[in-house]
């Protein structure tokens, strides 16, 4: 697992904007493989999109993407067979995925065909569920656009759709050949992105990573956007703690469920009051620790606070109890009559604590009206 320099794909140095458009600094692409049940997943950091020319044979791929991406980046994509999605967390559903593969079948695509998720959450969600179920399995890659997505959602494998209010009902678990970063496509996000990015870092830093965490309080997101070695750095730390995890529990049986994490009720909220992924899991977040003070005594429920405030996210929100737990009781951590619950012991440790549905809704009202 040491760090390879990429020598045989792309031995040159790159040139690296920094995200103000000012700065330059001359950085070296690195590889690095993680080895996961099914395939070997190579990661490529501080990589550019043009290389996806020497990763998959260009007559047999099809890009996915979406049209704030193609707005900013179709130059990039000429010569390559496109497909444009909508935007937004609300086409994360069957009809999208259905769309993707009446494309592919126009297109032509086989079994040897690849698809290439260029994209946020949404769509490298959607890349590899149509992936993994188009002719019974054809290969895929991703390129990661958004923070959230560099960090977090293109990583471990997990690739599903909504129905309705509920989050990633169906999926499946199949991991991608490959995750390119290139950190110059993160000019175009808007600063909601940004924030959105910023909640699943904090999260991670805060079951996994209290140096991390300790780094985030001393720093705004304006430091890292324009300091881009600071923020590749970042983005490489996060990808590696959460490969990791997903390395030594990849079906979620141990400790990978500590990257549900703020999940649990952000999921409930998120598509029932339309906020972004990154809003809800912050209230979320919130909402774990202050159960986390009743349950295994954590302390510092008012620093992970300060944090997400510091950073551009909320950290409560008045919301209807019934209609949240009603979208909550069909979450996939229930189990029988309990939830299995992320809770924090002090930053950086996570523990999962089975909690009886009835119990968690009482607990859930009582911080809520407390606050």
């Amino acid at each position: 697992m040491n760090w390879k320099h990429s020598t045989d794909l792309y031995p040159d140095e790159q040139t690296a904007l920094s995200l103000n458009g000012l700065a330059i600094q001359r950085t070296t692409m690195q590889k690095k493989i993680y080895q996961f049940s099914s395939r070997q997943v190579a990661y490529y950091f501080d990589a550019e999109l043009t290389l996806l020319d020497r990763l998959v044979e260009k007559d047999r791929a099809v890009i996915i993407t979406d049209e704030n991406v193609w707005k900013f980046h179709a130059r990039k994509f000429k010569g390559w067979k496109t497909i444009v999605l909508k935007p937004g967390e609300q086409f994360k559903n069957q009809a999208a995925v259905d769309a993707v593969i009446e494309q592919l079948i126009n297109y032509g695509a086989d079994r040897k065909s690849f698809l290439v998720g260029v994209g946020g959450g949404v769509v490298t969600d959607i890349t590899g569920f149509a992936a993994s179920i188009y002719m019974r399995g054809i290969r895929f890659g991703f390129v990661p656009t958004s923070l959230l997505a560099m960090v977090d959602a293109s990583i471990g494998g997990k690739n599903g759709i909504d129905v309705g209010l509920y989050k990633n009902l169906i999926g499946l678990v199949n991991q991608p050949e490959f995750l390119l970063y290139d950190v110059s496509l993160l000019r175009s996000l808007p600063k909601t992105e940004w924030s959105n990015g910023f909640a699943e870092i904090i999260k991670h830093a805060a079951i996994r990573d209290a140096r991390l965490f300790r780094e985030l309080e001393k720093n705004k997101p304006a430091f890292y956007q324009k300091q881009p070695a600071a923020l590749s750095k970042l983005i490489r730390r996060n990808a590696i703690i959460k490969s990791t995890v997903v390395q030594q529990d990849e079906f979620e049986q141990g400790d990978r469920k500590h990257l549900n994490f703020g999940h649990t009720l952000g999921h409930a909220i998120e598509n029932l009051y339309g906020l972004s992924h990154g809003q809800a899991i912050s209230i979320g977040m919130v909402a774990a620790s202050l159960l986390s003070e009743q349950l295994t005594e954590f302390k510092q429920t008012a620093e992970i606070i300060r944090v997400l405030q510091q950073y551009g996210l909320p950290t409560k929100a008045d919301f209807n109890a019934d209609k949240v737990f009603s979208v909550l009781r069909m979450d996939k951590k229930k189990e029988k009559s309990s939830m299995n619950y992320i809770l924090l012991k002090k930053i950086g440790s996570a523990v999962t604590q089975s909690i009886p549905i009835d119990q968690l809704e009482e607990l859930i009202r009582s911080i809520t009206m407390a606050r």
